[in-house]
């Protein structure tokens, strides 16, 4: 089976990012970098998102489509990424995502 694992970082988890040091970001990155690589044979995509303030939302259920700057809702969590990966089932995608040691969230979705 097919999930998506959404990465929902956090206001608090962006400021704690932005208060390390050099050092320890790049620790930080290589960590996700290998917990990538550890889980290379079930990823089939994964891809990081620009920061939010740079999306582009268009609504469509106000009669004439509505483009606006910034994204669909204003929220303390954000999606900064996502990996989908082929699985037996939600049981191992949720292995998976346990063992993700970035965003302190991760949204499980079965993609088809």
């Amino acid at each position: 089976m097919k999930y998506v694992l959404l990465f929902v970082e956090t206001e608090q988890f962006a400021k704690q990012l932005e208060a390390m040091g050099e050092l320890e970001q790049q620790a930080a990155y290589e960590a996700v970098g290998r917990w990538f690589a550890e889980n290379a044979d079930k990823i089939t995509h994964h891809t990081h998102l620009a920061p939010v303030h740079t999306a582009t939302t268009v609504r469509l259920d106000q009669g004439e489509p509505v483009v606006t700057d910034g994204p669909f809702v204003e929220g303390k969590e954000v999606v900064s990424g996502f990996a989908e990966v082929e699985v037996a089932d939600l049981d191992e995608a949720l292995k998976i995502a346990r063992s993700w040691l970035a965003c302190p969230i991760v949204e499980i979705r079965p993609a088809s």
